[in-house]
């Protein structure tokens, strides 16, 4: 499955509101807003002088080390680039201009930035920045870092920095701590916040260096944490800056406690759980249901050494799927795709690899308000009928649905239908081979980046081969995998397209015709269909939260009727698991895991290593 960029590189798409809640009124023309904070929403819950986020411990103890799991390698420390395989947690040496707030829908509150300036006119905002705010080497973080930063990763980071900021026509220091950001438009709602999670590198530092080569040597930061040591491939420690410049501040009391984040390679994730049984790893996210439910009955467990723990949240959950790539020939007749999707028994696979414990997906926005239910009606309707013509009939008369079978595994059902599909496609079953008229099979290759989803895909390869397809099964390291994805090398594969609270500029990566030539996008399946991109743009340009969420699932419902991808499943909580030496707060933030606001418990940690010596 791939791995989105997003978070390596301290880019967090921004939060949604949440459904029945209306988007942030306009600024009168001419009025201009100066504010602590920014929200999609109504107002930011928090005052400007707040001490810390309600749901952190702001007296929790630092100290301990926290050592966590990373799969396949890394060569560099430069996660804005498409070249190298990056570290994971680089992130944590680095600070944003505004600070999400994980306890509340679509907020972020200043940071680097004290004062956030928006135009009357909405065509610009401005931040100002912080007097105490300082790199690690001790000088402070100024508005030309701002500027290069902003200006060096459209121009030479990964390419979803321009479509990301395509509406942003220029930053400008307007001093030595404030930096302006103009807009090309004033439509555009969420410009301002999206800008703020920009996180800032330090100008002086890079100079002399080569942005677009992969980095090795440790780089210069203003986070929390800063590269301790590393082994290439094996191992990374990030240690906690003592002196950090924000370490009082609201955004940051009670957070990032550990005194170091030890992050420890392997090469797939069943060598990592092994490693967390074994006690070599102290925290991990199970995201395999098989292991989740057969795999924690040993005597730690057992002993109560290592807890666990399914936390529900309330984040939307995207759409995972099977993803063909419509650069090939193969996949371009929407009958073909819709003959993949009738062969996949979902639920067979959840009741006998899954324990039961997924939900199938159903949109490209799944668990959230953006998700297209039924029929179109009103505004969205309205959206649509400007597209008559241009996107399937059935858009009108029919609700997306998949297909459901009864579990066990032999799908006849679903089988005939795929292939009076592909027969009108022009393929024939000759000699138990799916063929087309000059005779070439129907063949395929699905390419996975690690051994633990290949219990998916074989299953679904052997339905595929009942039907007379050729797939085979490929898993690559994830260091070749990420070459390949970039440069869209593959026919098959499983991908992730994650997204947010609040859908907006990062959907011009996923969906839009100009990503789908541009190697390196997020557009893995290669979508392209003008309707698409004019979709997108009225998604971003959406005046408030009731045609935000119409304008999304007109998006939604024509991707679905398009069957571009076979949905696969999605779950509504985190499942975490822990050896017990940390303290947490009372209760986690709403919509993330929180595992930045805890700490080690001394005396948790001391009886577990007195348990671990008594065997």
């Amino acid at each position: 499955m791939r791995r989105r960029d997003l978070l390596a590189s301290g880019l967090v798409l921004p939060l949604a509101t949440l459904p029945g809640v209306p988007r942030a009124a306009v600024p009168p023309p001419g009025e201009t807003i100066r504010t602590h904070a920014l929200s999609l929403l109504d107002r930011p819950a928090l005052p400007r002088d707040f001490s810390h986020f309600p749901w952190v411990n702001p007296n929790a103890p630092k100290g301990g080390e926290i050592v966590l799991t990373a799969i396949g390698s890394f060569d560099s420390f430069n996660p804005f680039i498409l070249r190298g395989t990056s570290a994971v947690g680089v992130g944590l040496i680095y600070d944003p201009l505004i600070a999400s707030h994980a306890d509340e829908p679509s907020t972020e509150y200043g940071h680097l930035a004290h004062t956030i300036e928006i135009a009357g006119d909405r065509r610009s905002v401005a931040f100002e920045l912080r007097e105490e705010a300082r790199w690690h080497d001790g000088r402070p973080v100024t508005a030309e870092d701002v500027v290069w930063t902003f200006d060096t990763l459209r121009s030479q980071g990964r390419p979803f920095y321009r479509a990301y900021w395509a509406d942003v026509a220029e930053a400008v220091a307007e001093g030595p701590r404030r930096v302006l950001f103009r807009f090309r438009t004033n439509e555009n709602r969420e410009l301002a916040q999206i800008l703020g999670q920009i996180s800032v590198l330090p100008k002086h530092w890079w100079e002399g260096r080569d942005f677009t080569r992969p980095l090795i040597e440790p780089p210069l930061g203003s986070g929390p944490y800063r590269i301790a040591r590393f082994e290439q491939n094996r191992t990374v420690v990030y240690e906690r800056v003592p002196d950090y410049w924000a370490r009082n501040l609201g955004t940051r009391r009670g957070l990032y406690n550990f005194d170091r984040y030890r992050y420890e390679y392997f090469r797939d994730t069943s060598v990592a759980f092994e490693a967390f049984r074994a006690g070599q790893i102290d925290w991990r996210t199970e995201n395999i249901a098989r292991d989740w439910a057969m795999g924690y009955d040993f005597p730690a467990v057992r002993r109560g050494l290592v807890r666990r723990e399914e936390i529900r949240h309330e984040l939307p959950t995207g759409m995972q799927a099977f993803v063909v790539n419509l650069r090939r020939p193969l996949f371009q007749d929407r009958r073909v795709r819709r003959a993949l999707i009738e062969v996949f028994d979902f639920e067979w696979m959840n009741a006998n690899l899954f324990f039961g414990s997924y939900a199938r997906t159903t949109s490209f926005f799944s668990n959230s308000d953006f998700a297209a239910t039924g029929l179109p009606q009103g505004e969205e309707l309205a959206i649509l009928e400007r597209f008559r013509g241009r996107i399937p009939d059935s858009v009108f008369t029919e609700e997306y649905r998949l297909p459901v079978t009864d579990g066990s595994g032999t799908n006849r059902e679903g089988q005939r239908r795929a292939l009076e599909l592909l027969r009108e496609a022009g393929w024939t079953v000759r000699n138990r081979r799916l063929v087309n008229a000059q005779g070439q099979p129907f063949s395929f290759e699905i390419l996975l980046n690690g051994p633990s989803f290949e219990r998916v895909a074989l299953p679904y390869v052997q339905w595929l081969q009942r039907i007379g397809i050729e797939a085979r099964v490929r898993t690559v390291d994830p260091a070749q995998y990420q070459v390949r994805m970039d440069s869209f090398d593959y026919d098959m594969t499983v991908d992730v397209i994650p997204q947010s609270l609040s859908p907006g500029n990062e959907q011009r990566d996923f969906f839009t015709c100009e990503k789908a030539r541009q190697n390196g996008s997020q557009n893995i399946a290669g979508f392209c269909d003008p309707v698409l991109d004019e979709l997108v743009e009225m998604v971003i340009n959406a005046p408030d939260h009731a045609s935000l969420v119409a304008r999304t699932r007109a998006l939604d419902r024509v991707l679905l009727h398009h069957d571009f991808v076979i949905p696969q499943w999605h779950s509504r909580s985190f499942r975490i698991a822990w050896w017990d030496k940390f303290g947490r707060p009372p209760r986690p933030p709403r919509f993330a895991i929180g595992l930045e606001g805890w700490w080690v418990d001394p005396e948790r940690e001391r009886a577990l290593l007195d348990a671990r010596r008594a065997g």
